[in-house]
């Protein structure tokens, strides 16, 4: 065969694929969902519309993903409430004690540019994830961080045993040669390299039950990030034990968590939120966005929260993912209050930032 009838037949190939794997129902919600989604707003860069008020729970900023203070400024333009960085570049800076000051000295730069332009500069919060420890203990760093004024905790993420068991990372991250990717790791090995939260028992280890007390004394948001079904209920149990009130669980659909709604229904009855991204809908992770609207709607708003997830160069930047994911599900089905309760309220009470 050649390669003009190899490539024949792998395009066959692909067309069954998407034919088998997009319903026509998807079909049919899609271009309903489509051609019902124009509100008449135009989009003037460098400002974006439709995404007014909205608070960002889950924004990057680490190296090689978008910018702080250009993100922040774009914000600032569109009428974005406030960003939660999630990651943002320090690890790198000897002047910089963490990603708290690190947020610090984006807000100045922000303060000045906005006051050139004449808008109101978007609020700021820096995030911490536990494995970012530059050389102290796990607790040691956490209270240095907490201290510095970090307004919200990530578990264990890509160095997390259950990431390194789905899918693979950087040999380097547990000092194998030679460097480059490796594809994921048998359990075992992942247990031996990774993070996992949970000792021999099944409970969580004294540093992560440390961790959490600690939130919830400062009272500052806290995700269980990429931890597996046994990790979440422990956590979630804490949660409870504890009376903490902004405990998230980040895109449940991910294939890192993959929670039904049934298990979802749980968590948010535990006063524990939803934290649904962009990245699930995206084309990388390709979530029916119809599924995701109808999850929502069964779960009820009151502990669902929209968030981009965004900042690596595959995906829209953090404004342009939230304005995409707003208007997925108003186009699916939210109301124009379930989008507002979903994106600005939840988490503006999860941030203390209620007008």
């Amino acid at each position: 065969m050649d390669s003009f009838d190899e490539e024949s037949a792998y395009l066959a190939e692909a067309k069954l694929r998407r034919r088998n794997n997009a319903p026509h129902d998807r079909y049919l919600s899609s271009y309903r969902a489509r051609m019902g989604g124009y509100r008449g707003e135009v989009l003037v860069p460098p400002a974006v519309f439709g995404v007014e008020g909205a608070v960002d729970l889950h924004c990057h900023a680490h190296e090689g993903q978008q910018d702080g203070l250009a993100i922040a400024k774009l914000a600032s333009a569109s009428g974005i409430k406030g960003l939660l960085f999630k990651s943002i570049i320090w690890r790198h800076r000897d002047d910089l004690g963490g990603p708290a000051a690190a947020v610090r000295e984006v807000e100045d730069r922000l303060r000045d540019w906005c006051d050139e332009v004449g808008v109101p500069p978007t609020r700021l919060w820096a995030g911490w994830i536990v494995t970012d420890t530059r050389g102290l203990s796990m607790v040691e760093q956490a209270r240095k961080q907490f201290a510095d004024g970090i307004s919200a905790v990530w578990m264990p993420v890509f160095s997390s045993a259950n990431t390194l068991s789905k899918v693979g990372g950087m040999r380097s991250w547990w000092g194998e040669e030679p460097d480059g990717w490796a594809d994921p790791l048998p359990w075992e090995k992942a247990l031996k390299v990774g993070h996992y939260t949970l000792d021999e028992r099944g409970r969580l280890k004294p540093e992560y039950r440390e961790i959490f007390r600690m939130a919830a004394d400062h009272d500052v948001m806290i995700s269980f990030a990429h931890a597996t079904h046994p990790e979440i209920w422990e956590m979630a149990e804490l949660v409870r034990d504890l009376g903490i009130t902004k405990a998230i669980v980040d895109h449940p659909f991910s294939p890192f968590l993959d929670l039904s709604l049934e298990e979802m229904r749980e968590l948010t009855s535990a006063g524990i939120y939803m934290n649904f991204t962009y990245d699930e809908i995206s084309p990388l992770l390709g979530v029916d966005p119809a599924e995701m609207c109808r999850t929502i709607q069964a779960l009820g708003t009151h502990h669902v929260t929209l968030s981009s997830d965004a900042g690596e160069p595959l995906f829209p930047n953090t404004v342009e993912a939230l304005r995409l994911l707003r208007a997925h599900m108003r186009a699916f089905g939210l109301t124009d209050d379930e989008v507002h309760e979903t994106s600005s309220i939840n988490p503006s009470k999860i941030m203390n930032a209620v007008d």
